[in-house]
Protein backbone atom coordinates (compact mmCIF):
# COMPACT_ATOMS: atom_id res chain seq x y z
CA UNK A 1 0.00 0.00 0.00
CA UNK A 2 1.31 3.00 -1.01
CA UNK A 3 -0.79 5.57 1.02
CA UNK A 4 1.35 7.85 3.04
CA UNK A 5 3.86 7.86 0.37
CA UNK A 6 1.86 10.21 -1.65
CA UNK A 7 3.04 14.00 -0.89
CA UNK A 8 -0.39 15.81 -2.68
CA UNK A 9 -3.26 17.08 -1.07
CA UNK A 10 -6.26 14.57 -1.85
CA UNK A 11 -8.63 17.46 -1.89
CA UNK A 12 -6.37 19.57 -4.33
CA UNK A 13 -6.21 16.57 -6.17
CA UNK A 14 -9.78 15.56 -6.36
CA UNK A 15 -10.69 19.36 -7.74
CA UNK A 16 -8.27 19.17 -10.16
CA UNK A 17 -9.41 16.05 -11.57
CA UNK A 18 -13.47 17.88 -11.28
CA UNK A 19 -11.92 20.81 -13.52
CA UNK A 20 -9.89 18.22 -15.94
CA UNK A 21 -13.10 15.75 -16.53
CA UNK A 22 -15.88 17.39 -15.42
CA UNK A 23 -18.69 16.39 -12.66
CA UNK A 24 -21.63 14.70 -13.85
CA UNK A 25 -24.19 13.65 -11.36
CA UNK A 26 -26.64 11.63 -13.61
CA UNK A 27 -24.70 8.86 -16.14
CA UNK A 28 -23.59 10.36 -19.54
CA UNK A 29 -21.69 8.84 -22.92
CA UNK A 30 -18.25 10.00 -22.30
CA UNK A 31 -15.86 11.09 -26.17
CA UNK A 32 -15.75 7.61 -26.32
CA UNK A 33 -19.19 6.82 -25.84
CA UNK A 34 -18.29 4.83 -22.67
CA UNK A 35 -21.23 5.75 -19.67
CA UNK A 36 -19.87 7.46 -17.35
CA UNK A 37 -20.95 8.87 -13.83
CA UNK A 38 -19.06 11.39 -11.37
CA UNK A 39 -15.85 12.13 -12.12
CA UNK A 40 -14.86 10.37 -14.95
CA UNK A 41 -16.24 6.80 -13.15
CA UNK A 42 -16.47 4.28 -15.99
CA UNK A 43 -19.35 2.27 -15.59
CA UNK A 44 -18.45 -0.27 -18.65
CA UNK A 45 -14.84 -1.08 -17.21
CA UNK A 46 -15.19 -0.35 -13.47
CA UNK A 47 -18.58 0.07 -12.58
CA UNK A 48 -19.73 0.55 -9.13
CA UNK A 49 -18.71 -2.22 -6.25
CA UNK A 50 -20.91 -3.71 -4.40
CA UNK A 51 -19.35 -1.86 -1.60
CA UNK A 52 -19.56 1.24 -3.12
CA UNK A 53 -23.50 0.99 -3.82
CA UNK A 54 -23.59 -0.31 -0.16
CA UNK A 55 -21.30 3.16 1.08
CA UNK A 56 -23.73 5.32 -1.48
CA UNK A 57 -27.22 3.78 -0.20
CA UNK A 58 -27.97 2.62 -3.72
CA UNK A 59 -28.39 0.24 -6.42
CA UNK A 60 -27.56 0.31 -9.82
CA UNK A 61 -31.08 0.69 -11.16
CA UNK A 62 -31.16 4.05 -8.82
CA UNK A 63 -27.73 5.44 -10.34
CA UNK A 64 -29.22 5.37 -13.38
CA UNK A 65 -32.35 6.96 -12.67
CA UNK A 66 -31.54 9.52 -9.97
CA UNK A 67 -27.79 9.87 -10.36
CA UNK A 68 -25.71 10.55 -7.36
CA UNK A 69 -24.55 13.35 -5.14
CA UNK A 70 -21.79 15.66 -5.21
CA UNK A 71 -20.52 13.44 -2.14
CA UNK A 72 -20.84 10.26 -3.98
CA UNK A 73 -18.62 11.88 -6.94
CA UNK A 74 -16.20 11.93 -4.74
CA UNK A 75 -16.22 8.78 -2.89
CA UNK A 76 -15.86 7.07 -6.11
CA UNK A 77 -13.34 9.48 -7.47
CA UNK A 78 -11.47 8.72 -4.40
CA UNK A 79 -11.65 4.87 -4.70
CA UNK A 80 -10.44 5.57 -7.82
CA UNK A 81 -7.27 7.46 -7.00
CA UNK A 82 -6.41 4.87 -4.84
CA UNK A 83 -6.66 2.56 -7.49
CA UNK A 84 -4.61 4.23 -9.97
CA UNK A 85 -1.39 5.46 -7.12
CA UNK A 86 -1.60 1.52 -6.49
CA UNK A 87 -0.87 0.73 -9.72
CA UNK A 88 1.37 3.12 -11.01
CA UNK A 89 3.47 2.76 -8.49
CA UNK A 90 4.23 -0.72 -8.34
CA UNK A 91 4.80 -0.06 -12.28
CA UNK A 92 6.95 3.16 -12.11
CA UNK A 93 8.33 3.04 -8.26
CA UNK A 94 9.83 6.57 -9.64
CA UNK A 95 6.47 8.75 -9.26
CA UNK A 96 7.56 7.49 -4.87
CA UNK A 97 10.13 10.26 -5.62
CA UNK A 98 8.64 12.93 -6.99
CA UNK A 99 7.24 16.65 -5.67
CA UNK A 100 3.60 16.69 -5.10
CA UNK A 101 3.05 18.69 -8.21
CA UNK A 102 4.65 16.36 -10.28
CA UNK A 103 2.85 12.76 -8.57
CA UNK A 104 -0.67 14.73 -9.17
CA UNK A 105 0.16 15.13 -12.54
CA UNK A 106 0.93 11.37 -13.01
CA UNK A 107 -2.19 10.28 -11.13
CA UNK A 108 -4.52 12.73 -13.50
CA UNK A 109 -2.76 11.34 -16.44
CA UNK A 110 -3.39 8.09 -14.99
CA UNK A 111 -6.48 8.63 -13.70
CA UNK A 112 -7.58 9.76 -17.75
CA UNK A 113 -6.29 7.26 -19.74
CA UNK A 114 -5.16 4.29 -17.71
CA UNK A 115 -2.17 3.43 -15.92
CA UNK A 116 -1.43 0.37 -19.69
CA UNK A 117 -1.81 3.83 -21.64
CA UNK A 118 0.31 5.64 -19.57
CA UNK A 119 2.97 3.28 -19.40
CA UNK A 120 3.32 3.11 -23.09
CA UNK A 121 4.86 7.06 -22.80
CA UNK A 122 8.15 5.40 -22.60
CA UNK A 123 10.37 8.59 -23.07
CA UNK A 124 8.71 10.63 -20.74
CA UNK A 125 9.00 7.61 -18.37
CA UNK A 126 12.80 7.81 -18.98
CA UNK A 127 12.94 11.57 -18.77
CA UNK A 128 11.46 11.75 -15.45
CA UNK A 129 13.80 8.85 -14.02
CA UNK A 130 16.52 11.23 -15.26
CA UNK A 131 14.91 14.25 -13.50
CA UNK A 132 14.84 15.66 -17.02
CA UNK A 133 11.64 17.58 -16.93
CA UNK A 134 12.13 19.49 -19.80
CA UNK A 135 12.70 16.66 -21.85
CA UNK A 136 9.15 14.65 -19.82
CA UNK A 137 7.33 18.02 -21.45
CA UNK A 138 8.40 17.65 -24.53
CA UNK A 139 7.26 13.95 -23.99
CA UNK A 140 4.30 14.94 -23.16
CA UNK A 141 2.83 16.33 -25.84
CA UNK A 142 3.89 14.59 -28.43
CA UNK A 143 1.26 11.96 -27.87
CA UNK A 144 -2.23 11.31 -29.27
CA UNK A 145 -2.90 11.67 -25.77
CA UNK A 146 -1.94 15.70 -26.22
CA UNK A 147 -4.32 16.07 -29.00
CA UNK A 148 -7.30 14.92 -28.26
CA UNK A 149 -7.37 16.15 -24.26
CA UNK A 150 -5.60 19.84 -25.72
CA UNK A 151 -5.47 22.47 -22.74
CA UNK A 152 -5.14 19.57 -20.00
CA UNK A 153 -2.19 18.11 -21.60
CA UNK A 154 -0.29 22.06 -22.46
CA UNK A 155 -1.58 22.41 -18.11
CA UNK A 156 0.33 19.66 -16.93
CA UNK A 157 2.91 19.92 -19.38
CA UNK A 158 3.84 22.72 -18.60
CA UNK A 159 3.74 22.14 -14.59
CA UNK A 160 5.63 18.80 -15.48
CA UNK A 161 8.41 21.13 -16.81
CA UNK A 162 8.66 23.66 -13.84
CA UNK A 163 7.29 21.76 -10.88
CA UNK A 164 4.72 24.79 -10.01
CA UNK A 165 0.63 24.61 -10.68
CA UNK A 166 -0.38 27.31 -12.17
Amino acid sequence: NKEGIMKYNMTELLDQLVEHEGLELMPYEDSLGISTIGIGRNLVDRGISDLELTHMGKDMSSVYEWGITKENAYYLAENDIKIVEKEVCEKHPCVIELDEVRQRIIIDMAFNMGVPRLGKFKKMWKAIDDKDFPSAKIEMLDSRWAKQVGNRAVRLSNAMETGEWV
